[in-house]
């Protein structure tokens, strides 16, 4: 495994002359961030070797790389899931990667739906933590050049960052909530029997990515910063569309592009 990373790092690095700091997932909807980059150099997925290809709508399947608030920055427009029928391993594999390219932190968002009652749509939350219930990542045998067998999980989601985040999001006049995020399997919307269980074990929104990408950082001892865009309310007891939570996300991505922006300058 570790050689097929190194690999496609190296592939990487001789198509493009450019050293990330930063990397950036962006989930459903959410890739107009894109736009607020420099762009230096742009790979599509179907171009990198064993990088597999996203299969969902609103996921544009390019690596990107340029500088945003001053960072040299590597960003996802589209993620992988496990729903796709891709194993746990090929869904963070452009994690690795980027980590071998030289990232420093990872930036992760996604679209999600809110638990939490006094959450509305549109609204953005800092995930301050996660309960996974997506098969782990991790599970079969450890690579040590990658991280220990037992990743410590006690902080999943950088205090620096959140507080970064905070600070920056009360000088721009950016409302934040802050909560737990629920990664499940998907490709179906809760059921409301489901959304009261996962209300009851603690989570405050939730969706079918980003825990794994997450997992996989820690692991490699990448600090992360998460952010999820509520698209669509579990207690307003109306049906989800993938179209809906298309549109929801791209009403509220000026801000969320406003704080990753103002935090990257910061950083």
């Amino acid at each position: 495994m570790i050689e097929t990373i190194k690999q496609t790092a190296d592939y990487i690095k001789s198509r493009v002359d450019f050293t990330p700091e930063v990397g950036i997932i962006l989930g459903t909807g959410l890739g107009g961030l894109v736009e607020k980059i420099e762009i230096a150099h742009s790979l599509p997925y179907s171009e990198i070797p064993d990088f597999p290809v996203s299969t969902v709508e609103g996921h544009a399947g390019r690596l990107i790389f340029g500088t945003l608030g001053g960072k040299k920055v590597v960003a996802m427009q589209g993620r992988f899931h496990y729903y796709e029928g891709y194993a746990p391993n090929q869904v963070v594999f452009p994690v690795r990667v980027m980590k071998m390219l030289g990232i420093e932190a990872l930036f992760v968002s996604n679209a999600s739906g809110g638990i939490n009652s006094s959450f509305r749509v549109g609204d953005l939350m800092v995930i301050t933590d996660h309960i996974n219930l997506i098969p782990n990542v991790l599970i079969g045998t450890n690579c040590p050049e990658l991280g220990p067998r037992f990743p410590d999980m006690s902080e999943p989601y950088s205090k620096k960052l959140e507080a970064l985040a905070t600070e920056v999001a009360a000088e721009r006049g950016i409302k934040l909530q802050y909560g737990c995020y629920v990664g499940t399997t998907g490709p179906t919307f809760e059921t409301p029997k489901e959304y009261g269980y996962f209300k009851a074990i603690g989570g405050d929104a939730v969706g079918m990515s980003t825990t794994p990408e997450v997992i996989a950082a820690r692991h490699m001892g990448l600090p992360v910063f998460g952010i999820s865009i509520i698209t669509n309310a579990a207690f307003s007891g109306q049906k989800s569309t993938h179209e809906e939570v298309q549109e929801e996300g791209a009403k509220a991505e000026k801000r969320m592009s406003a704080l990753i922006t103002a935090m990257l300058e910061r950083m």
